[in-house]
């Protein structure tokens, strides 16, 4: 066996894919082995365990699994090639997302892109193997495919370019793919591709309909790295963080907050993450936290609901249920919805008049004839903030923007959200003193996986009395905060000048 990988297994090829960035994100060799670890090991010393990666890229995934199988099968099937032969043939399935990514994958697997040439380390009768690529269609309706959400005007192409309608998840057949039971399906999904909105930026989740598809064939285990976006769901992925997180079969959850300890190459906002399905022993949920280095476990309860909302970290669930104690009103019940006042989109604003109009790229003024809700908060003092703040780097964060007064007669457009409503100045500088403070943006944080900062993030947020200003200090008597949790918040968050 040393002899074959000494030809055929180079790891350094696959981990610099890894750090490429690109569409298709390669997974390195280490994390997949990780993920991995997380089975069973006797998975990999039974011979009629099947395999099967839905989205190979590198070919990584089904190559670690080679390598477990070829040293757990060798009192089993002691002759070398007549176990390669077994397992690649009889073991491990995949099916690429591009037809570069197939040979590639094939190239990892094989030792060569045709394993039926003389030069596969186990000959196939056809040119795939059990690596297969089948172009597909998108289902045009309205201009965006009903199954993946992505835009005709962009993917709708020629047969000589890709057009990434992968067919794992564009086929109602599913069980049609691989006549057959598989014991774990694993693998790194694709995870957007673009809708056409926002001028071309906008872009739809995809990776979750692979996770929902996997389910679909029953398998014993079922493990994939994706985005960890999905804990705070939001576009096209409410129903799954409801479906994931309410799910006993869900076990382990590892979670990089900062996704370059994973993909050195990838600019992914809201981390990453990868878990374990148990079909067969639902139960309470493993949940390791990897923030700076740092590795913080915990089994706990998961579940998710408006009620409920799922806590990310660990070390913050002592933090959050101090406060749940106290059945205080919510903060978030005095949050504007999108946009606040109604404004239509595309409205274009004065240069004066009779309301100041806080927006993007520039304020301008308008009429209050174009203010469709919310008219009974013009005459009021509110506090304003972005709907939309991204951070890049090493914590502390400031996790928001700054919040801001609006007094009356001004308002705001769907860049901001507008929050509450008030009879004196003095009392919305009470509020932004609370804003400001370390705590409620490190609540803030717990739901904000990403640069949107809607209404929902502030579901941990508690109400306080705002005729009166508010430090850090006095927050941590009320809720009787221990110096380890205070040093976690100081950890994440930074202070606001």
């Amino acid at each position: 066996m040393n002899d074959l990988y000494s030809i055929a297994y180079n790891p350094d090829v696959l981990s610099c894919l890894a750090n490429l960035s690109n569409d298709e994100v390669f997974t390195p060799p280490d994390i997949v082995n990780q993920m991995l670890d997380m089975l069973p090991q006797e998975l990999f010393k039974d011979k009629n365990t099947k395999f099967l990666d839905p989205a190979t890229k590198s070919g990584v995934f089904l190559r670690e699994i080679a390598k477990r199988l070829l040293e757990g099968l060798e009192d089993k099937i002691p002759d070398l090639q007549e176990r390669i032969d077994h397992i690649f043939h009889n073991q491990l399935y995949g099916i690429a997302v591009t037809e570069m990514t197939s040979l590639l994958s094939r190239r990892s697997l094989y030792c060569t892109k045709y394993p039926n040439s003389k030069y596969s380390i186990s000959l196939f009768d056809n040119v795939v193997g059990n690596i297969r690529y089948k172009r597909i269609n998108h289902n045009w309706i309205n201009k965006k495919c009903s199954i993946c959400g992505a835009s005709k005007d962009s993917y709708e192409r020629s047969t000589d370019l890709e057009n990434y309608a992968y067919e794992f998840i564009h086929t109602s057949q599913i069980e049609e793919i691989n006549k057959m039971k598989f014991d774990v399906i694993i693998g790194n999904p694709p995870y957007q591709l673009g809708d056409g909105g926002g001028k071309g930026s906008s872009a739809v989740p995809i990776y979750q309909l692979f996770v929902e598809q996997s389910m679909k064939l029953k398998p014993k285990y079922l493990t994939m790295i994706i985005p960890a976006r999905w804990f705070s769901g939001g576009k096209g992925l409410d129903s799954f963080r409801n479906q994931m997180l309410n799910d006993k079969r869900l076990r382990t959850i590892v979670d990089y907050f900062d996704p370059k300890e994973v993909f050195p190459g990838i600019d992914l906002s809201g981390g990453v993450c990868y878990f374990l399905w148990n079909r067969d022993n639902p139960g309470i949920c493993s949940i390791d936290n990897y923030i700076m280095n740092r590795k913080v476990s915990m089994v706990r309860e998961i579940s998710h609901s408006d009620n409920h909302p799922f806590i990310r970290f660990n070390e913050a669930v002592s933090i959050i249920n101090k406060i749940k104690i106290k059945n205080e009103p919510k903060f978030i019940d005095i949050v504007s919805s999108r946009r606040p006042y109604g404004l239509d989109p595309k409205l274009v604003l004065d240069k004066s008049g009779p309301l100041k109009v806080y927006s993007y790229p520039e304020d301008g003024y308008t009429s209050i004839n174009n203010v469709k809700q919310n008219a009974d908060l013009i005459k009021k003092y509110k506090v304003f903030i972005t709907k939309a703040y991204g951070e890049r780097g090493a914590f502390p964060y400031m996790v928001t923007g700054k919040p801001f007064i609006g007094f009356p007669d001004e308002i705001c457009t769907e860049t901001y959200l507008s929050i509450g409503s008030y009879d004196s100045q003095n009392m919305a500088e009470n509020v932004i003193s609370y804003m400001k403070t370390k705590l409620f943006r490190f609540l803030v944080l717990q739901q904000k996986n990403t640069q949107n900062a809607a209404k929902g993030v502030y579901a941990f947020v508690p109400m306080v009395d705002f005729s009166k200003p508010w430090s850090d200090e006095e927050l941590i008597n009320r809720y009787q905060l221990t110096n380890t949790e205070v040093d976690f918040i100081n950890t994440l968050v930074k202070s606001i000048e």
